[in-house]
C-alpha cells in the first residue's frame, strides 16, 4: 500500500467525520426546542408533585396532632366502653323494635278482622237452606261416624252424600 492511497484513505475519514459531525450538529440545534419544551413540561410535572407532597405533609402532621392523645384526654375504661356499644347498638335496633311492635299491632288488628267475616260468613252461609238430600238426623249420623274416626270418603259412601255435602255439614258444626 502506498503512501498516497493511505493519504487518500484518511482524508477519506476525515470527511466523513466532518460529515457526521455536522449532522450531528444539525440533530441538536433542531431538536433542542422539542427537548427545551419536554424539559419544562418534565419540570412542571415535578414542581406541582412537590406541592402535593408538601400538603400532604402538613396534613398528616395536623392528623398526627388530633389523633395523639392529650395529657387531658383520659382513656375509656372496660366498662365504659361496653356501656358505650350498648347505648349505640340501643339506639340502631330501637326504631326496629318500635316498627316490629307496629307491624304485630297491624297483624293482630288483621286477625281480628278476618276473624269477625269469617264468623259472618259463616252465619251467611248457615242461612242458606241446607241441600234437601241433607236431613238433621243425616247431620247426626255424619258426625257420628266421623267421630268414630270413618273417612269422609266412606262416610260419603254409606250415606249417599257428596263428600262435599258431608264437609259442609261437619264444617256447619264446627267440627272439621
Amino acid at each position: 500500500m502506498s503512501f498516497a492511497s493511505l493519504h487518500l484513505n484518511i482524508e477519506y475519514v476525515v470527511v466523513a467525520m466532518f460529515l457526521l459531525m455536522l449532522y450531528i450538529l444539525f440533530y441538536v440545534f433542531t431538536k433542542d426546542p422539542d427537548s427545551a419544551r419536554n424539559i419544562r413540561s418534565i419540570a412542571s410535572v415535578v414542581e406541582e408533585l412537590n406541592r402535593e407532597v408538601f400538603y400532604l405533609k402538613k396534613n398528616l402532621a395536623e392528623i398526627k396532632k388530633e389523633i395523639q392523645p392529650t395529657a387531658t384526654t383520659k382513656r375509656m375504661s372496660d366498662d365504659e366502653i361496653y356501656q358505650e356499644i350498648e347505648r349505640s347498638v340501643y339506639d340502631m335496633t330501637q326504631p326496629l323494635s318500635i316498627g316490629v311492635k307496629n307491624l304485630q299491632e297491624t297483624i293482630y288488628m288483621l286477625d281480628s278482622q278476618i276473624d269477625t267475616r269469617i264468623s259472618s260468613l259463616e252465619n251467611g252461609v248457615k242461612q242458606f237452606s241446607i241441600p234437601a238430600s241433607i236431613h238433621a238426623n243425616d247431620d247426626d249420623k255424619i258426625i257420628s261416624l266421623f267421630k268414630q274416626g270413618i273417612s269422609l270418603e266412606t262416610i260419603s259412601k254409606e250415606l249417599h252424600l257428596s263428600q262435599p255435602e258431608v264437609e259442609f255439614v261437619l264444617k256447619i258444626n264446627k267440627i272439621k
